[in-house]
């Protein structure tokens, strides 16, 4: 690398770079060819995390335009758009998105699009297709594929490594199937089979360093926690909706408001009746703080249409009084939310 700030060694100027926000990288690029090889180094993201500069950003992707990412900057609270999604497969969606190893992953799913003229959708219900984008390089790269091609299925990070279980295959049948993927080696290997699969999308969330995974209707809970083989099943009782992990508790948004559950015990945290009327929107945790993004609005008793939203809502989950806020809305995405999860840069 040559010199990049006069009078500056090289190592001191990149603890400099390193403390640069992130939203700021492409700017920098355009200074010389030398701080454009910098930016674009893993030894530049390395300093960050040895410094304590590293950000948490949030990646979204939801229905319009078609397999756009976002990231969002909580503490700048401004949005970011990246490079285009290089998937053929159109309007992609029911897909897991998690992030590990610095970077963002999309894993399966399958096309959303409908057929204008016979009203079907794309055949291409599920694939086993496994995508990362990776911030260093500002670019997209497919991995090794699933074993086994699936849609609506749960998908987590446990251990730095991505757990997907259960779903539906191409033919829209439900499957027991589990696997684990390994982005060092960039290889897949099969876990044991659920207990018992159901004719509904499932859901996964990681509780003290345990997978569960919830399938919609039911009550029981099957849980992996990478200690014992196999799966056990377990009845918490949970509510059906909306669920976010943060600080290692659960919250779900049900009948209007957001509870929490800490074990056995469930209280209610807040209203969230605001959110009744909004279809398809993405909850996710940062820090302490919950995020209720995009989403459609409508229909109601007075006006029929579906409004496509860009909005983003936080809760603030610490101290006595949980309060909601306003974000800024996304600037190029809206609607139903695809895909959404933390990206530690």
């Amino acid at each position: 690398m040559s010199e990049l700030i006069d009078g500056l060694p090289d190592a001191v100027a990149l603890r400099c770079l390193a403390r640069v926000p992130f939203h700021l990288y492409q700017t920098l690029e355009l200074v010389s060819h030398s701080w454009k090889a910098a930016i674009r180094s893993a030894e530049l993201f390395r300093v960050r995390r040895e410094i304590g500069s590293s950000e948490n950003l949030l990646c979204v992707c939801a229905f319009e335009p078609e397999n756009l990412w976002q990231l969002y900057d909580p503490l700048r609270d401004l949005w970011i758009t990246l490079p285009v999604f290089p998937s053929k497969i159109r309007h992609l969606a029911h897909f897991g998105a998690v992030s590990t190893a610095g970077k963002l992953f999309v894993v399966g799913g399958g096309s959303d699009a409908v057929d204008p003229l016979t009203g079907d959708q794309d055949r291409n219900f599920a694939t086993n297709e496994v995508w990362s984008y990776d911030p260093v390089i500002h670019k997209w790269s497919q991995r090794a594929p699933m074993l086994v091609a699936r849609a609506m299925f749960a998908c987590c990070v446990l251990g730095g490594k991505i757990v997907v279980a259960g779903g539906f295959t191409s033919c829209r049948k439900s499957i027991s199937q589990a696997e684990v993927y390994d982005p060092d080696k960039d290889v897949w290997i099969p876990l044991p089979d659920l207990h018992h699969t159901h004719n509904s999308a499932c859901t996964g969330a990681v509780i003290g360093g345990k997978l569960h995974v919830l399938h919609k209707g039911l009550s029981t809970v099957q849980i992996f926690d990478n200690v014992r083989p196999g799966w056990r099943v377990e009845d918490y009782g949970w509510l059906q909706g909306p669920m976010v992990v943060v600080q290692d508790s659960l919250y779900v948004m049900s009948h209007g408001l957001i509870f929490k559950h800490d074990k056995e015990v469930r209280k209610v945290v807040i209203s969230a009746s605001e959110f009744r009327q909004r279809i398809g929107f993405a909850m996710i945790g940062l820090r302490d703080e919950i995020y209720v993004i995009g989403g459609d609005i409508g229909p109601d008793r007075l006006n029929w249409d579906i409004k496509p939203t860009s909005d983003v809502d936080i809760l603030t989950t610490a101290g006595e009084r949980p309060t909601w806020r306003h974000a800024a809305p996304m600037t190029r995405c809206r609607g139903a939310i695809r895909g959404c999860a933390e990206l530690r840069i």
